[in-house]
C-alpha cells in the first residue's frame, strides 16, 4: 500500500470511528489559506462540542506510533486553522476541542485506531 492509500484509508477509519461513537462528521479535509482540517465532528451530548481531528496514519511502527507526529507546533497550526473554520460558520459555536486518531495500517493485522481526546493542552 502506498503513502497515498494509506493516508485515505487511514483517514476513512477514523472517520468511521468517530461515527460509531454518535459523532456527526461536519467536514473532512477542509481547506483555507493557512492549510486543512482532516475532520471536524460534532460530538453529540447537552453540550455539543466541535472537535477539531488531526488524524495521522502509518504503516508500520518503524518511524514509532502515529500519534507521536503531532506535535506542538502541528497542534499550533490545528489552532490556527479551526479559527478560519469558526469564522466561516453561520453561527456561534460554544464548546471545542482538538483530538489526536492514530491509525495504525500495520500488514497482516487488524487496524490499530488510538483516539486521544484534549491533545495540546
Amino acid at each position: 500500500m502506498g503513502r497515498a492509500e494509506v493516508w485515505r484509508v487511514g483517514e476513512e477509519l477514523a472517520a468511521a470511528h468517530l461515527e460509531r461513537l454518535g459523532w456527526r462528521i461536519l467536514d473532512r479535509n477542509w481547506r483555507c489559506p493557512a492549510g486543512e482540517l482532516d475532520i471536524v465532528a460534532l460530538e453529540p451530548g447537552p453540550e455539543p462540542v466541535v472537535v477539531f481531528c488531526e488524524v495521522k496514519c502509518r504503516s508500520g511502527l518503524g518511524f514509532g506510533p502515529p500519534l507521536e507526529a503531532i506535535t506542538p507546533r502541528k497542534v499550533a497550526k490545528l489552532r490556527e486553522v479551526a479559527l478560519h473554520w469558526l469564522r466561516a460558520q453561520p453561527g456561534p459555536v460554544r464548546h471545542v476541542r482538538f483530538d489526536g486518531v492514530g491509525v495504525l495500517l500495520a500488514r497482516d493485522t487488524l487496524p490499530v485506531i488510538t483516539h486521544v481526546p484534549g491533545i495540546g493542552r
